[in-house]
């Protein structure tokens, strides 16, 4: 056998590996998918498409359940997750809230954005065209999961005058205000990463994504559902978005907002088992937030959401109540 069809031969037994690989992963995938037993099936959860357009242009994608007078609560999804965000949220409060939904930008079925325009001073603009575009009067309650709590506090940075006046109230799972970069394991077992993002990385992705999930997203006792719902929302989202939002999270600092953000009334969630935003930084923002309350989930992880969804619906409720 000569060189190259050693060379050949090697190669396609890669490529078969890979695609064995592939192929268990998927079958894996399905298996978990009808092993959940959910009454709703998770992903179609939906109203009408709507579009707010940003400042750049950008087809922002939103969608809004109507529900009766009294105030608007809107949702705004982390890094790498979509509207889907809020499967158990939206299905609880359904009738009982006017609710709106975003994908925030590169997410979801929102446009396409780049490394230059995907900072959180976008992320804010886009959040503030979606309010002008769909809650243009009345009050409104915030809420957001990690990367949309970011998009929150920007918007507090660079509109004060929504919040105390408009914005009544704010709820902020499993977020941060910065320093990142010292105190998250995730954000630094990413950096690595970032520099081989390439076309393999989104094929690759998908062979032990649901693993990687696991002991990256949720708490060590989550639920497999929870953690099957997390893997298919995050193999939706292109690995780019992996490149072009992670220099936020480094330079993060958006301390000097959080006085903004307590003219609102605040509540804090974090998971206890947090490794994306330990549970230190819902502490740190629920002691700066002016009257903010913190809710510490024992043994959650980032997708408190998902794994404490009873507890994440009741905050909601309650602030909601408390407003209306």
């Amino acid at each position: 056998m000569n060189r190259t069809i050693k060379i050949a031969t090697t190669a396609g037994a890669f490529v078969a590996a890979g695609l064995a690989a592939k192929s268990i992963n998927s079958r894996h995938r399905t298996e978990r998918k009808h092993r959940r037993g959910e009454d709703v099936e998770f992903g179609t959860v939906h109203s009408p498409a709507k579009v707010a357009v940003a400042t750049d242009g950008l087809s922002i994608n939103v969608e809004v359940d109507e529900g009766p007078a009294g105030p608007t609560i809107v949702f705004i999804h982390g890094w790498f997750c979509t509207l889907d965000s809020w499967h158990y949220q939206r299905l609880a409060l359904r009738d009982q809230a006017r609710m709106v939904f975003m994908d925030q930008r590169s997410h979801g079925k929102s446009g396409r954005s780049y490394d230059h325009n995907s900072s959180i001073e976008q992320l804010a603009e886009d959040l503030r065209a979606v309010l002008e575009s769909f809650v243009p009067t009345g009050d409104i309650i915030l809420v957001g999961h990690s990367m949309g709590g970011m998009s929150i506090m920007g918007l507090a940075d660079a509109h004060p005058e929504l919040f105390g006046a408009r914005v009544k109230g704010v709820v902020l799972c499993a977020t941060s205000a910065g320093d990142l970069m010292r105190s998250s394991p995730a954000i630094r077992v990413l950096r690595p990463l970032i520099a081989r993002t390439s076309p393999f990385l989104d094929r690759g992705r998908a062979f032990n994504s649901y693993s990687v999930v696991r002991h990256w997203g949720l708490g060590p006792n989550a639920q497999e559902r929870h953690i099957d719902m997390t893997d298919e929302m995050l193999l939706s989202v292109p690995s780019s978005v992996l490149v072009d939002f992670y220099q936020n999270f480094v330079t993060l600092d958006l301390h000097h907002a959080l006085n903004v953000v307590g003219l609102a009334r605040t509540v804090v969630i974090g998971g206890t088992k947090d490794l994306l935003t330990p549970i230190q930084h819902s502490r740190r923002l629920a002691e700066q937030i002016d009257g903010a309350k913190l809710v510490a989930v024992d043994g959650a992880g980032h997708m408190v959401v998902f794994e404490a969804h009873d507890r994440v619906t009741g905050v909601i409720k309650d602030v909601y109540e408390s407003i209306a």
